[in-house]
């Protein structure tokens, strides 16, 4: 290895250069995550000219500093103006130099940056190296040569399934796809790739372009790869448009001579980048970050976390047991007797067993988890406990008893959490002598894998504890939002506002299954009446029982669902609801009997039924829930718009590529929502109310994004 003496530093903005020995030493330094801004554009090109100009240097390394190579785009210059050189300009300089270039990978090589890697003639990956193509979740495609070269790498089937899935692949598995020469073995990029390039020179390795590289070579196998992902994404990414401009692009590699797929990339990408869904999507990915920034995240520091305390054993208290063993803290389970807590137990271990049937768990790694899981009928077990949280019966009477035995029994500065979906947690918190140390917590089942977490916000609770949930969401993986108290908090307060919009569309003449398509059309998963089924009809009946006695009696009410529950019939558990789930199926078929009970509480009702178009289902649906979603603003129940947004992407399955239920409103124009909520006025002024947010915003010319500054 040669030792000469490194040449003084370059430096070109965030890229420094320098020859040591004889290896040309690039180093990019762009806090915090080494992003493609373009100043680092520039600095690539000026220090690739200047490797080529350096007659003493025999090969070029590319590094990272600090804990990246190059993590991506740098997300500032979204929605900007693009600066040159461009990225797929910078990438083609690499592989164009005529002195091998080596990349040495540690932390995330994603998007753009494992696109600069691929330009590379050679890659060594360290042992944390993360490396993907993850530009699908933004609504585009790898638009800087990534869609040419990693097919020509490694193949169109895995090339095509790390662009579809946008997922990252560790530094192993990227050697066993060839995107990566070889793994280094520890983390010092640096010194591992500094050895890599001087073994090359030694063995005088040729300069190799990837985009001359021979994955490509069995065109048969690579066209069947390629339809075969074509068909699966057409069935999969309901009405998604880049994933299937991704498959367009790959086609090209495999048709074209590398610069014509190149030129098809970037008119694809171009494409991409004027697609309403991107803006969705993109809106989508900011609106998760900022979610994050509440007051109480700003002014407080979070409470200790080490170990939590869950009160009920059932579905959901389960859930959350599980998703708190997953974040590594040791759990301690209350139930009332022995049986239940068994059962509580069991209900935990059955999500285990499943990933062990799946195959992605080991029992050994399922008694290693299950060791910090523990379990009493005495609450005196949670004396030492950071947290507990209370997913008991949802009912004020026992929720109140639990609080009081968690007053007694729980050290002092413990956060005391409920998971109520819809009482009042004021009520709750006043009920014990410490409310400063209550929060609502409110998952989503199943809690294990929901993302969302309504952190809800009393009027007495200290500001740590507010940022206490926040720290634990982030602890636990999941997507915080900062709710007020009133019932339903900010989603299920939404949802029964645009449910009784779907219930009224069925009783005037729309079928629930007719409801539910048009729901799916427009992205969702599943429609409002499948949801119903899925959750089970029973929970929707107790919370109308509980709220009869306060209802406006002037307002409409339909009372199918009533008819429905009436019968025993609660959805997939009881194998019918407004489906039929024969022998237990998944999924449900039409039930004439359910067509029935609608057509009879037609009559009862006075009601002659009409047609509605897909169009008129999905405009009121939207209309209903972008109304009740400015009520939720405007009196504070969500900070931003962008809150309500992230509510429904995470918790309610809202298509992600439309942005958030706020954000299609500023799409479709929110002089047009508020004509809307007009025209149905006309028929029930009691529910069509425009909110007068709606309306201050349309007389001002503004939309929802202008409240979504920070607070």
């Amino acid at each position: 290895m040669a030792t000469t003496t490194p040449s003084p530093s370059t430096s070109n903005g965030p890229v420094t250069f320098q020859r040591r020995g004889d290896v040309f030493v690039v180093t990019i330094d762009n806090p915090p995550v080494n992003a493609l801004g373009v100043d680092v554009r520039r600095g690539l090109v000026g220090a690739i000219d200047a490797a080529e100009a350096d007659s003493a240097a025999a090969a070029v390394l590319i590094v990272g500093a600090g804990r990246n190579f190059i993590a991506g785009a740098d997300i500032r210059e979204f929605g900007k103006t693009p600066q040159p050189p461009s990225l797929p300009e910078v990438c083609l300089k690499i592989e164009n130099c005529t002195k091998p270039v080596v990349a040495a990978i540690h932390g995330a090589a994603l998007g753009g940056g494992l696109e600069v890697a691929l330009s590379a003639h050679y890659r060594i990956a360290s042992p944390t190296a993360k490396l993907g193509l993850p530009e699908v979740a933004l609504g585009l495609l790898p638009g800087s040569g990534g869609t040419q070269r990693a097919p020509r790498l490694i193949g169109v089937k895995p090339a095509l399934e790390l662009m579809l899935s946008g997922r990252h692949a560790g530094a192993k598995e990227a050697l066993s796809l060839g995107l990566v020469d070889r793994l280094g073995t520890d983390a010092d990029a640096l010194a591992e790739g500094l050895a890599y390039a001087q073994e090359l020179i030694a063995a005088k390795a040729p300069v190799r372009r990837t985009r001359e590289a021979g994955a490509l070579a069995d065109k048969e196998a690579s066209r069947a790869a390629l339809e075969a992902a074509r068909a699966d994404t057409a069935k999969k990414s309901r009405g998604l448009f880049s994933p299937m401009k991704i498959i367009e692009a790959v086609e090209g590699a495999l048709a074209l001579p590398f610069d014509e797929g190149m030129a098809l990339e970037r008119k694809l990408f171009l494409q991409c980048i004027d697609s309403p869904q991107r803006a969705g999507l993109i809106h989508a990915f900011f609106a998760e970050r900022e979610v994050l920034k509440a007051p109480e995240t700003k002014s407080a520091k979070p409470r200790a976390l080490e170990s939590a305390g869950i009160i009920g054993g059932g579905t959901m208290g389960a859930g959350i047991a599980v998703a708190m063993l997953d974040a590594g803290m040791p759990v301690t389970m209350i139930e009332r007797d022995d049986a239940q807590l068994a059962r509580g137990r069991a209900n935990v271990e059955k999500v285990y067993d499943g990933l062990i049937k799946k195959g992605r768990m080991t029992p050994e790694a399922k008694a290693a988890v299950m060791a910090r899981f523990s379990g009493s009928t005495s609450y005196d077990a949670l004396a030492q406990v950071d947290i507990v949280v209370e997913a008991v019966f949802e009912e004020m009477g026992v929720k109140k008893a639990v609080f009081a035995e968690l007053d007694r029994v729980c050290k002092r500065g413990a956060v005391i959490a409920t998971n109520t979906s819809y009482l009042d947690i004021d009520q709750i918190a006043d009920s014990i002598s410490r409310p400063q140390d209550v929060v609502g917590l409110h998952f989503f089942s199943p809690a294990n894998i929901m993302k969302l977490l309504e952190i809800v916000v009393p009027a007495k609770v200290s500001a740590d504890v507010v940022a206490t949930g926040f720290e634990l969401a982030k602890k636990l993986k999941k997507v915080p939002v900062r709710a007020g108290v009133c019932d339903g908090f900010i989603g299920n307060r939404i949802l029964a506002v645009y449910r009784q919009a779907a219930d009224h569309m069925m009783e005037d003449g729309a079928s629930p299954y007719q409801i539910d398509e048009a729901v799916r059309n427009f992205g969702y998963p599943m429609g409002p009446f499948q949801v119903s089924d899925l959750a089970g009809g029973d929970i929707g009946w107790a919370t109308r029982k509980r709220k009869a006695a306060t209802r406006d009696p002037q307002a409409r009410y339909v009372q199918v669902a009533d008819r429905i529950c009436e019968r025993g019939w609660f959805g997939q558990k009881t194998q019918r609801g407004y489906y039929l789930y024969p022998e237990g199926a998944r999924t449900g078929v039409p039930d004439p009997e359910v067509l029935a009970i609608i057509d009879a509480e037609r009559e009862r009702a006075g009601i002659k039924p009409r047609t509605f178009t897909e169009e008129e289902i999905m405009r009121r649906y939207m209309a209903a829930m972008i109304n009740e979603g400015a009520n939720v603003v405007l009196q504070r129940i969500a900070l931003r718009p962008l809150d309500v947004d992230v509510t429904f992407l995470y918790g309610y399955g809202f298509p992600r590529h439309r942005g958030g239920p706020m954000k299609y409103a500023d799409t479709v124009g929110l002089p047009k929502v508020l004509a809307d909520i007009r025209e149905f006025a006309k028929e029930d002024p009691i529910f069509w109310k425009p909110s007068p947010l709606l309306v201050e915003l349309v007389a001002q010319g503004a939309d929802f994004a202008s409240l979504n500054q920070s607070e």
